[in-house]
């Protein structure tokens, strides 16, 4: 029992490890990579002189960073003020926790992940409000208030979009709904299995690969899906969402006061958070660890894909398809940043409550009329 409880433990504490190493090496790879996407979209070549194609530019800021003086603003609350970024970092890295990073490779396998993952996000609220008051400064005051007011609003759209895939898979956990995709519970058209709890399997040929995402299954949750992409933009503070950041009316909002390492770890931050979000997007809506290619007659491309439950290749699929999809979609966010102007505030409100909720309200109306309708 002993030794269970410690695989278990060292497994758990493993997870754990790689999300942060994950976190880490990502926010170096993305940050070089939104400059050459930013780059590419304004026709320049950005960074080009720091190592073989400006490859260590990142590198050199960080440092640059990490070695400049701490500031604490004359009048800022002292604790507070340096409090805040401990609390906004923690609060993010904290989601990575309960996420799937491989069929067998999860942190905190709860029953309760998509519940906990979201509660324990929402708490950079705090985090935003006492950067921005601490501060002692106009601009970080009227950032953070912007930004409160943001990242509230849409998480009500967010939420409910999650809530049409809760409905749906009758769980709450991350990993079971991201089992669910996989192709050996593979679902008829017009039947759901569960891999657990007392409801009846039935035998269905695995066709595996894309025909097992929810989005497939259940193809009016692409609507969901695409609210919970704007709302999660507006979440992240990304463009066009970004007025707590308006460089043109409030410097740089919240963190304006900030300098060196804790700017560093607002950075990092935001860029952590772009990452959750696109994982819990994948997990819920496009198969999560799970292969995109089927197996179509003797060509098991679905199989060979996917490697084999309880193996070392399984993990190791498991996880190159979780990150790739997960990459795809933070790609996807650059280019809205660089592609959209930023939205007034009247319209960022106007696109959340006249927009966005009616619109998630429905696809849960939608998602509870497909479950009673399949349970007739």
């Amino acid at each position: 029992m002993r030794i269970q409880m410690f695989c278990i433990n060292f497994v758990r504490m493993l997870a754990l490890s790689i999300g942060l190493a994950l976190i880490l090496s990502y926010a170096v790879f993305v940050i070089y990579a939104e400059r050459k996407v930013s780059a590419f979209v304004q026709d320049r070549l950005g960074p080009m002189e720091t190592g073989p194609y400006g490859l260590l530019q990142t590198v050199a800021d960080l440092i640059k960073l990490l070695q400049k003086e701490d500031i604490v603003p004359y009048g800022a609350h002292l604790w507070l003020f340096k409090a805040a970024p401990i609390i906004i970092f923690t609060a993010v890295f904290t989601g990575f926790a309960c996420m799937p990073l491989a069929p067998e490779l999860i942190g905190a396998p709860i029953n309760v992940g998509v519940f906990f993952l979201l509660s324990i996000v929402s708490i950079d609220v705090l985090g935003v409000f006492i950067a921005g008051w601490s501060s002692n400064n106009k601009f970080s005051i009227l950032g953070a208030l912007r930004g409160i007011a943001q990242i509230v609003s849409y998480e009500l759209p967010l939420t409910l979009a999650v809530l049409s895939v809760v409905l749906l898979s009758g769980t709450l956990n991350l990993e079971y709904i991201n089992f669910q995709q996989h192709a050996h519970v593979t679902l008829l058209s017009d039947t759901t299995y569960f891999p657990w709890g007392d409801w009846t399997m039935k035998d269905a040929k695995a066709i595996g690969g894309i025909f097992t995402w929810n989005i497939i299954r259940y193809p009016f949750l692409i609507v969901s899906m695409c609210i919970f992409f704007i709302a999660s933009l507006a979440e992240c503070n990304r463009a066009p969402f970004d007025i707590p950041e308006g460089e043109s009316e409030l410097v740089s909002g919240f963190h304006t006061e900030y300098s060196g390492f804790r700017f560093a770890i607002l950075f990092l931050a935001e860029y952590a958070m772009m990452l959750l979000v696109s994982l819990l997007l994948v997990v819920l809506f496009l198969g999560g660890t799970n292969t995109p290619f089927p197996n179509i007659g003797a060509v098991a491309l679905c199989d060979w894909t996917s490697g084999t439950l309880g193996h070392w290749s399984s993990n190791a699929w498991g996880f190159f398809w979780l990150v790739s999809k997960a990459f795809g979609i933070v790609f996807l966010q650059m280019m809205m940043r660089w592609t959209y102007p930023r939205l007034r505030v009247d319209q960022l409100m106007l696109l959340c409550w006249k927009v966005l909720l009616p619109i998630s309200l429905v696809m849960v109306l939608c998602s509870a009329y497909w479950v009673y309708w399949l349970k007739q």
